[in-house]
């Protein structure tokens, strides 16, 4: 997954070209940042959403192979439609990382497993934001993913509490908007990689909660670690009324 596109998009592309070009900057969506400059790119920007309205499936000059532009439905609803969202093609991926400078190890042979990496990383990150809107769900039965935003280079409160105490820190952090019903909330998700266990299933951790912008926030937070660790114990859980952690974290 990694920073180049590390959350799912929509059918999308601009139509600058697919490689880096000196003196840019690009958002999480591939896109020409100009301080104080209004750019076409921003032109083609879906106000519902902040995305893109085309995508860019051109090969970089200097790709050797071609890479399949074939895209993948999501299981994670769109905000502001009736459909889900759509992952990035190996093609848009290969250019995303190439125009963000992190290419240079990566052979396009390679592709089909990053991007199905990418694909499920976001389908496990969804599920675990699932859980935490169950919170809700009387309120809210149909949470939905309205943006997301990349940050890796900004270190979460938690990760850098975590790193005080030897812990590693996260190759990646991603911030996601979702629609509660009309409600927006923002979530935090750090993503991290144990070397050691690398080429397994528990080389990924990926640890979500939703951002402290309210005190309702915290309050879900309070009411989380309560009835997570009440299934610890072997307690009904009041969120699924099971005693098993695994069905309620």
């Amino acid at each position: 997954m990694g920073n180049a596109n590390s959350s799912p998009q929509e059918n999308s592309t601009t139509t600058a070209d697919p490689c880096p070009v000196q003196g840019k900057s690009y958002n999480v969506y591939n896109q020409i940042i100009v301080p104080g400059e209004k750019t076409d790119e921003e032109n083609l920007l879906d106000p519902r959403n902040n995305m893109p309205l085309e995508a860019n499936q051109t090969p970089c000059p200097g790709q050797k192979e071609l890479l399949s532009t074939e895209r993948i439905q999501s299981t994670i609803p769109k905000g502001g439609t009736d459909t889900t969202w759509t992952y990035p093609s190996p093609q848009m991926f290969y250019n995303a990382l190439k125009r963000k400078g992190k290419g240079e190890d990566v052979v396009e042979k390679d592709m089909d497993s990053v991007v199905a990496a990418h694909n499920t990383m976001n389908e496990i990150t969804w599920k675990e934001v699932w859980v935490w809107e169950t919170l809700h769900r009387h309120s809210c039965s149909h949470p939905s993913l309205l943006r997301f935003l990349g940050r890796p280079d900004d270190l979460s409160p938690l990760a850098r509490i975590r790193s005080w105490f030897g812990g590693p820190l996260p190759f990646d952090r991603h911030d996601w908007y979702i629609d509660r019903c009309g409600k927006e909330v923002r979530y935090v998700i750090d993503f991290y990689f144990d070397e050691d266990k690398a080429g397994s299933t528990d080389a990924f951790e990926i640890v979500v909660r939703p951002a402290l912008d309210s005190p309702g926030a915290l309050l879900d937070r309070v009411k989380m670690q309560m009835y997570t660790t009440c299934a610890a114990y072997g307690l009904p859980c009041p969120i699924t009324g099971h005693s098993s952690r695994s069905s309620s974290s």
